[in-house]
């Protein structure tokens, strides 16, 4: 239930962090693979790490605020691989302030990420998708979208805004499409160490240490941690699963 064997994924945000580590975990199950981000040379990485599992995989550079970037990075990949079956809309951002300290860019950049840019690259492969009558597409949201923080360093308000922004538009899709034999769910990320936490949040040990003590895990999240949920929402195992968003956080959200 869990074989993508001759599916094919297409990663946003595919570079680092949990979009590489679910890029990789596509592949050990079978699908070739699509990696979009903005920096080239890191995908090149990622992309020969696929290869040695045995799996075709393509690097293409993306902006996914770009209109014009995403419909070309999404022709290429449809040009190289002739379908796409899963879409990972993984590519985010993380600005830091509040509403009395965030300037209108910081703002704007956080939803031109973090949902516009869902949206487009939804625009450009759910025609496909409904083409073909079969498509899974998982949106990273956050935990962050429904549950806030006091502490200085997870003070996110433009974070939270549109993180919850993406729950409302995967029910939407998930209404519309599935119709389409297309699900589409969402994942509420915790706190992962990644390239975008690693800087500052990991950096903190007074914010670990706040952290463990009230998670009732009593620790972050671990490399590779996400990617049974995200196999679970990209395969067959979930067909009946629609419109739904799972919290991967240790159980924080409970207390």
């Amino acid at each position: 239930m869990f074989d993508l064997s001759g599916k094919v994924a297409m990663v946003t945000g595919a570079s680092a962090g949990l979009g590489a580590d679910a890029a990789l975990a596509y592949a050990q199950a079978g699908a070739d693979v699509a990696l979009l981000a903005r920096r080239a040379e890191k995908l090149t990485a990622v992309k020969e790490e696929i290869e040695k599992t045995g799996r075709r995989a393509i690097a293409v550079p993306c902006d996914v605020t770009d209109e014009e970037s995403v419909k070309a990075a999404v022709s290429a990949v449809l040009q190289a691989f002739g379908r796409i079956d899963i879409l990972l809309n993984n590519a985010g951002v993380a600005v830091r302030g509040g509403v009395d300290t965030l300037s209108v860019e910081d703002w704007n950049k956080s939803f031109d990420t973090n949902v516009k840019g869902i949206f487009l690259v939804s625009k450009y492969v759910v025609p496909q998708m409904k083409e073909q009558k079969y498509g899974k597409i998982v949106n990273i949201a956050s935990v962050n979208a429904v549950i806030a923080d006091k502490s200085d360093l997870f003070i996110r308000h433009s974070y939270n805004a549109s993180k919850a922004a993406v729950l409302g538009l995967t029910k939407g899709m998930a209404c519309s499409y599935a119709q389409y034999n297309i699900t589409v769910n969402a994942i509420g990320p915790a706190l992962f160490e990644t390239e975008m936490t690693a800087g500052t949040l990991f950096k903190s040990q007074e914010f670990l240490n706040g952290y463990n003590t009230l998670n009732p895990a009593g620790r972050p999240g671990k490399k590779g941690e996400l990617n049974g949920t995200v196999l679970y929402l990209s395969s067959d195992a979930s067909s009946y699963v629609q419109g739904q968003f799972i919290i991967v956080d240790g159980g924080g959200a409970l207390v």
